[in-house]
């Protein structure tokens, strides 16, 4: 069975200049490092060599690239550009180098609308781009903001998915987290801020202005499968109030895909396919932060049927991405 990864980091060393670790990273990465044995941040800059061989050694057939939290979305306008620049151009070249291995996402330094829209033009047809992936908040200010819906409308434009991914929650909920690191990023943190903000992306209208656009979110959507009843209930009439013809549920069942990355739990695995439906679920594993081994022997273990798990593990990847079958 081909396996395809489809939210797999890398970072570049013109980042890492730019992107002081703070201490509750470096405690992470610490704890990362315990439990899965391998440097999480020499891993991240490795495009090639020992990313390859970890693939092998698992099984992954495929991965798609994209850069790491929270990019771009953490720099101030011209650290942003020749950031997300560098990193698609490595990307590309790391595509070049092993073309049945990598594709990318392109990473967008939002804090320059216009200079997103011409990366993200580029990068989908002159290198082959798949999309694009977004690290939540820009210096804190969120996707719902109209001057960021040029992107959107180009994503719709070249139908390609835009996923959003976690970084560290906006800085108005320190209160939350003060004294307790922990639970500020993966743990919890990282989930309560790409929830908020996804649901400005609705309640902003988003959706209905672009009704066609792809939308991408990790970690099995977050938690909304476990949710969205709750959340339907208590926003259809006011979603329909703004005018809105569409509600969260028919957002998430008719423009959001969601990943496994991170989230390897049958159980919680299970109660997404059952809301969202086999056809808008996909494999990933969250390399390097996750384990590529721990992931692939989770997709073996599912419950599922042999035609499910081969959508899981490579079919709705191929199809939403364009990418060739084996």
């Amino acid at each position: 069975m081909r396996i395809i990864a489809i939210e797999e980091h890398m970072t570049t060393p013109l980042y890492n200049e730019h992107n002081v670790p703070t201490p509750r990273r470096l405690n992470s990465m610490r704890h990362r490092r315990e439990l899965l044995g391998h440097d999480v941040e020499e891993e991240l800059l490795d495009v090639s060599n020992s990313r390859v061989a970890a693939m092998n050694e698992a099984g992954i057939d495929f991965q798609m690239l994209s850069m790491t939290m929270p990019g771009p979305q953490g720099l101030p306008t011209a650290e942003a550009v020749a950031v997300a620049l560098d990193a698609n151009e490595r990307m590309a070249d790391a595509m070049r180098t092993h073309p049945t291995r990598f594709g990318a996402f392109a990473c967008l330094p939002t804090p320059d609308v216009a200079a997103s829209v011409k990366e993200l033009e580029r990068t989908v047809t002159k290198l082959g781009f798949k999309g694009a992936m977004i690290n939540g908040h820009t210096n804190g200010e969120f996707l719902d903001n109209k001057k960021f819906w040029p992107i959107f409308e180009a994503a719709q434009a070249l139908d390609v998915p835009v996923y959003m991914h976690p970084r560290d929650p906006h800085p108005c909920s320190k209160p939350y987290f003060e004294g307790y690191p922990e639970i500020a990023s993966a743990a919890w943190g990282f989930t309560m801020d790409t929830v908020a903000h996804f649901l400005r992306l609705c309640f902003a209208g988003v959706f209905e202005t672009f009704p066609n656009l792809k939308f991408m979110l990790g970690h099995n959507g977050e938690g909304i499968p476990f949710y969205l009843d709750r959340l339907e209930n208590h926003t259809a009439i006011g979603m329909k109030e703004h005018g809105f013809k569409k509600t969260i549920t028919d957002v998430m069942m008719q423009n959001v895909i969601v990943t496994t990355s991170g989230n390897f739990s049958v159980p919680a695995l299970m109660c997404t396919v059952a809301v969202l439906g086999i056809d808008r679920v996909i494999f990933s594993v969250d390399w390097p932060y996750e384990s590529n081994k721990m992931g692939v022997e989770f997709l073996n273990s599912l419950p599922l049927s042999a035609s499910d798990k081969e959508k899981l593990a490579h079919g709705n990847a191929e199809k939403l991405l364009g990418l060739p079958t084996a």
